[in-house]
């Protein structure tokens, strides 16, 4: 028999976990379903998240999964590899065991995936001293020698951010060619004192596991302490676009069409977290995710109060 649910969550991360946690504390069953991929894995650290700043990401979720079992929400360790809306307008979610489970309301915390460029070195060294986020690592590498590694011209606009946190900040042009800046973007590089290096970057240099320069393809060496480099976002909407939701295209790749709660374009189906947009936090994963719960209780709420007076 298929196993129903008045609320199922795909994707185990802040944001599905909040949502569950909403859910749970309104006595709506609920079920997470957690790939186990959350996309800050390889940070030591998470920062910014008021009152857990410096919490390592593992055990920030080991919490909200505890947290979520005192409520009756029920976990399982898997992947959603199908969902279909059915002719209720609620839905059929297919795991990767075979299983097939029951939803009346859905939301899709399912996030993205970072695209490393292909440099030797980056891959082994992200989340340490090759980082993406300012804002999640800046304080932490504070007045160290920055390189940025470019992969299209909006990474001058990451070398004017980081530049904030370091005045010793280099900008390797790799694949991007000079005549690709525009006079704005030299204009703001000479003034944040941010260096412009041309030539292709070959790899990094890393001595006793510790990143100490970046070599370019003719050879020369320059010393750097930290990389910066911008990873191509790939939004996990798969399961979303299986539904049918509606997906707007960004910079950043394309993200589902959603109200102010995460509703997506598809009754029944909220997005939150990453899933909706490629700058969520973990604290503003966290809050949509919220959102997106008590939204649910309140619809399943008043659809059950019409539907009895109908009655």
């Amino acid at each position: 028999m298929t196993e129903r649910y008045e609320a199922i969550v795909i994707g185990g991360g802040a944001a599905g976990l909040s949502a569950a946690l909403v859910l749970g504390r309104a006595r709506r069953s609920t079920l997470v379903v957690d790939a186990g991929e959350p996309r800050n894995a390889p940070a030591a650290h998470m920062q910014g998240y008021l009152t857990r700043d410096g919490t390592p990401p593992g055990e920030f979720l080991a919490e909200g999964r505890r947290e979520i079992e005192r409520y009756g929400v029920e976990l399982v360790r898997g992947r959603a590899v199908d969902v279909v809306r059915d002719g209720a307008g609620e839905f059929d979610v297919t795991l990767a065991d075979g299983r097939t489970v029951h939803a009346r309301r859905l939301v899709v915390a399912t996030g993205l995936a970072d695209e490393l460029p292909s440099v030797p070195g980056v891959a082994e060294r992200f989340g340490r001293d090759v980082l993406h986020c300012p804002y999640c690592h800046g304080w932490e590498v504070r007045d160290q020698a920055f390189g940025v590694v470019a992969t299209t011209p909006m990474s001058v606009h990451q070398a004017l951010m980081v530049s904030q946190w370091s005045k010793d900040v280099t900008l390797f042009l790799h694949t991007v060619a000079e005549a690709e800046l525009t006079d704005d973007d030299l204009r703001r590089l000479a003034a944040a004192g941010v260096s412009v290096m041309p030539g292709e970057v070959a790899g990094l240099v890393i001595d006793d596991d510790r990143l100490t320069g970046v070599r370019l393809t003719d050879g020369t060496v320059h010393d750097r302490e930290v990389v910066f480099v911008a990873p191509r976002a790939v939004p996990r909407t798969r399961l979303l676009e299986r539904l049918g939701a509606e997906l707007r295209e960004t910079p950043f790749g394309a993200y589902p069409v959603v109200d102010e709660t995460g509703q997506t374009t598809v009754p029944g189906v909220w997005a939150a977290g990453n899933a909706m947009g490629f700058a969520e936090q973990v604290i503003n994963a966290a809050g949509a995710g919220y959102r997106a719960g008590a939204t649910i209780n309140g619809d399943l709420l008043f659809t059950d109060l019409d539907a009895t007076g109908r009655a």
